[in-house]
């Protein structure tokens, strides 16, 4: 089986293909924008092919990449951040995560691949969940914001393609991965836990769904030919949900360090975050996100084989700050 991987030097897609690697009857072709040092690492039955930082990525000619290639696995996309400074952030998300899929999907289709994983986002879902209730994969999208918007037109595309070609579609929705080398928000709070400081979130009791790399990582595998994925959606997370509280001593624990949670009611964090402008922070930290992996369990038989505990002390020991 050949497999091209889009985004290879990615967060996701740099331990991809590290789970890939030397793995028999598998030809890996890792596709990045630019070779740097991040760029991943080609292993015995692995080519890197550089697509360069010109044409834009709508434009981008696939033919030499997807010579004999059977299976795609899509990471490549203008990734969600908090404050986009861009002039028409739907146009920018649009031009990479829709028009940029779509005119992948569209050569694979010609180039005759068989299957196109796509990994999405659990925001097409929404932003929330009521706790109890999470979210399934049969629920009604409910993006908010330009970079969920763009993931559910990437999907509705390719389904739309999938019915004219008919090259199947498999896609994922994680909500947010961590791992060694985990950025952004994740990061920080390891940071502001490592350092020790007073955090003011002892009374938070939300529950939120995480998944650890190496379990979606894991989904990503099964879902490369398990002949059950072939056009399905599948949510993912490590089946075990964390208020973000209990995360912060979950970090702690795998740092040995002691966790300092302020116990400020919910209210007063929310009006201090209201007078800030940090509203959108406060609800990731005290709002609920869960999902419901069972259709995961029942088509395909995976199970997350990472627990929280395992997955945060790997990414705790890999972060690269002393």
């Amino acid at each position: 089986m050949k497999v091209l991987v889009t985004g290879a030097n990615s967060f996701v897609g740099r331990a991809l293909l590290r789970r890939m690697a030397g793995t028999p009857g598998t030809h890996v072709v890792a596709a990045v924008r630019r070779r740097g040092e991040d760029s991943a690492q080609i292993s015995t039955n692995q080519t890197t092919v550089v697509l360069g930082m010109e044409p834009p990525i709508a434009q981008v000619d696939w033919s030499a990449a997807l010579v004999g290639v059977d299976v795609v696995v899509h990471l490549a996309a203008r990734v969600h951040v908090v404050e986009d400074a861009s002039i028409e952030p739907l146009a920018a998300f649009r031009a990479v995560n829709v028009d940029g899929t779509l005119n992948l999907a569209r050569q694979c289709g010609k180039a005759g691949v068989k299957r196109f994983v796509f990994v999405s986002s659990i925001k097409v879902n929404g932003e929330a969940t009521e706790q109890g209730h999470p979210f399934t994969e049969s629920d009604q999208p409910s993006p908010h914001g330009a970079y969920a918007f763009s993931k559910l037109e990437a999907e509705q595309g390719l389904r739309d393609l999938s019915a004219q070609i008919g090259m199947q579609i498999v896609v994922i929705r994680p909500p947010l991965v961590y791992g060694p080398g985990v950025k952004a928000n994740f990061a920080a709070l390891i940071h502001a836990v490592r350092r020790g400081w007073p955090l003011p979130l002892g009374l938070v009791r939300n529950q939120r769904s995480l998944v650890a790399l190496d379990n979606l990582v894991d989904l990503l595998v099964v879902c490369l030919s398990h002949p059950a994925a072939a056009n399905e959606t599948f949510l993912v997370s490590d089946g075990h949900d964390v208020s973000t509280a209990e995360l912060i001593r979950l970090i702690a624990q795998a740092l040995g360090a002691r966790p300092r949670l302020v116990p400020v009611p919910i209210l007063i964090l929310r009006a201090a975050a209201a007078m800030l402008g940090k509203r959108e922070a406060v609800q990731r930290l005290c709002g609920n996100l869960q999902v419901d992996i069972s259709k995961a369990g029942s088509v395909l038989g995976w199970s997350p084989s990472v627990t929280v505990e395992e997955g945060l002390y790997r990414a705790v020991s890999g972060d690269g700050e002393p």
